[in-house]
């Protein structure tokens, strides 16, 4: 672990939707390596949420690392492919290639568990919403909040993007089954609930929250994505020009 992994760092897991109401947000703190996630909210509007989390960012008192469970960037062929093409003409690369990430085609051969295509799901609209918080964010701190590239290094306020089904199969653990309402998912999110306190602190209210939304999970497992980054426990990308086109996903390697 890197000397700036040592000191205390606060970690903001977003768990990102086109929809505020089912943005999740959790807050935890990454100290001596060992993380413990304070609290997770949901916020009904995004001025309440900037809001919640501009004050996690002014109270915080030194690195603050965001972890959003969003693409942050698109496929750098869909650019290539798409400048200058007009209605009828043909597209060169393969769809894949257009479509997916680098970072996706790793993440899946790694842990068995393929993201969404950016370039082709709807979660292209979560991406957005992801960016556009970014930005508001660079706004309400009043200064850049660049993405991090060097996984045990953190200064100032930066960002990665994570993937919770990710963290909770690079673990062995149940990476579906538990979003939604039905007493399968809550008692799906209790078990995985339980499995994740042998490895990070969670006080009993959080888990109570954790347990009643899928997104507060997300949000806390996405903490637990930003601890493997700053625990250098991640998958780098070995074409870092073309990460920081397109964006990387920070997952750890099956354990």
């Amino acid at each position: 672990m890197s000397t700036s992994a040592k000191r205390p760092v606060r970690i903001v897991g977003v768990d990102i939707a086109t929809q505020p109401k089912n943005v999740g947000l959790g807050l935890g703190t990454l100290s001596g390596g060992e993380l413990r996630v304070e609290s997770v909210t949901a916020r009904e509007s995004w001025n309440a949420i900037d809001a919640e989390v501009g004050e996690w960012l002014r109270s915080s008192g030194g690195a603050v690392l965001l972890a959003l469970d969003a693409p942050l960037g698109w496929p750098s062929e869909l650019a290539s492919a798409l400048r200058g093409h007009r209605a009828g003409a043909s597209v060169q690369p393969a769809a894949n290639a257009m479509f997916r990430r680098r970072t996706d085609d790793v993440v899946a051969a790694a842990l068995g568990k393929r993201p969404l295509d950016v370039g082709a799901d709807r979660i292209a609209r979560t991406a957005h919403a992801a960016l556009e918080f970014l930005t508001r964010m660079r706004r309400v701190h009043g200064r850049e909040v660049p993405l991090a590239w060097q996984p045990g290094e953190a200064e100032g306020v930066s960002a990665i993007e994570v993937y919770p089904a990710g963290t909770l199969a690079s673990r062995g653990y149940p990476s579906t089954g538990y979003k939604g309402t039905a007493v399968v998912a809550v008692e799906a999110r209790a078990a995985i609930i339980e499995r994740l306190r042998s490895e990070m602190g969670i006080p009993d209210d959080a888990a109570a929250w954790m347990r009643s939304s899928d997104h507060l999970l997300d949000a806390a497992l996405c903490c637990l994505g930003a601890a493997d980054f700053m625990r250098q426990e991640v998958i780098a990308p070995e074409d870092l020009p073309r990460a920081r086109q397109e964006g990387w996903i920070w997952v750890s390697p099956p354990r």
